[in-house]
């Protein structure tokens, strides 16, 4: 059995420490951590973790650990990491994995130098429907993408900035970009590949805060397929959605923070009704939640393989982030690639600076 921490209880750390509950006997959560020891005692008591640490330097001299589950507010992400990493540790890290793309290169270098390996929760790849898209897609079922479009349109009253670390560069990273819609087009780039340009926008509209409350973005892929991706903290309505115009069918989701197979839909192309019956095999009630990704980075551990979504993985994603703020806030169109290190926004979301800045 595999022995697990989670450092930060905070209201993710119940659905990592749900999920471990959930693969029975593969793991066992034998200590957390929080800054506020109160807490820490509450969440143990709540899951029947045996031990608590007052510190993450605590618990790594303490505990014979397997995994390690980083679910603190962003800016602890990547010293976190590199401590386990360090300790030859692995890691399962919350979203925004990193504050910039610099740190995830950080953590590449320091994972080539460990016994330990990092991967970021981004679950919703892991969904039934969604190991099945990337099936068919791989499989040439669906035939040649054209378009899509990301939407995660939920919303967050000033109530919810009251916590300091929101709404900040320093603290969270960027806004909706960075901390919400980062799981659909997470996505969205898992099933339709490596993307080449970016054309965006982002604006504060609503919310006394230091980042954007919402972006949006025209994406080129490689392979020529054009998408939109929106993401917003202002829309009453709350959801998240993802199509994809294939030559043989569209394909559907509309859920907000996690999906089963009857969240999807597909609508075949005429003469190509064929397509739906390969769809709906293996219909499957699963949600998208923490529980698959645990299970298949489990799986990767028992099997000494890379674990999904490992830090190649996450750096697409990372740098699509990235050129997305370097296009808002330069009104120019970047391309993979473009932000290297001597570019402003490879060390900070933030770059040179929102727009709305000067008007604080």
């Amino acid at each position: 059995m595999r022995r697990a921490a989670v450092v930060g209880t905070g209201s993710i750390a119940a659905a990592h420490a749900e999920a471990l509950r959930a693969v029975g006997e593969r793991v066992e959560l034998v200590a957390v951590v929080d800054v506020d020891a109160d807490r820490a005692t509450a969440f143990a008591r709540e899951w029947g973790v045996p031990r608590t640490h007052p510190t993450p330097a605590a618990l790594l001299d303490a505990e014979d650990l397997d995994l390690v589950h980083v679910c603190t507010p962003p800016r602890h992400h990547v010293p976190l990491a590199l401590d386990c990493l360090a300790a030859g540790v692995n890691v399962l890290v919350e979203k925004p994995p990193a504050m910039s793309l610099s740190e995830v290169d950080a953590l590449i270098a320091a994972e080539r130098r460990s016994a330990g390996r990092v991967a970021t929760v981004f679950q919703h790849r892991f969904g039934p429907a969604a190991l099945r898209l990337r099936r068919l897609v791989a499989e040439g079922v669906l035939g040649r993408s054209f378009v899509a479009k990301c939407d995660t349109l939920w919303y967050r009253g000033d109530a919810y900035f009251e916590v300091p670390w929101r709404g900040t560069w320093d603290s969270e990273g960027g806004g909706p970009t960075m901390g919400h819609g980062i799981h659909q087009f997470d996505l969205l780039l898992s099933v339709l590949g490596p993307w080449r340009e970016i054309r965006a926008v982002a604006a504060r509209q609503a919310r006394d805060v230091q980042t954007e409350d919402v972006s949006m973005a025209l994406v080129t892929f490689a392979d020529g397929t054009v998408a939109s991706v929106v993401n917003s903290l202002l829309s009453p309505r709350e959801t998240s959605e993802l199509r994809f115009d294939f030559e043989r069918a569209t394909v559907e989701v509309e859920h907000l923070y996690g999906y089963t197979d009857a969240h999807w839909t597909i609508t075949p192309a005429p003469g190509h009704e064929d397509v739906a019956a390969r769809w709906r095999e293996g219909r499957s009630g699963i949600v998208s939640g923490h529980r698959c990704q645990v299970e298949a980075l489990l799986d990767a551990l028992d099997e000494g393989a890379p674990p999904p979504v490992a830090l190649a993985d996450t750096r697409i994603t990372m740098e699509f982030i990235a050129a997305l703020y370097a296009s808002a806030f330069t009104g120019t169109v970047v391309k993979a690639g473009q932000i290297g290190p001597e570019n402003p926004f490879y060390a900070t979301m933030e770059g040179i600076g929102a727009p709305w800045a000067t008007a604080r």
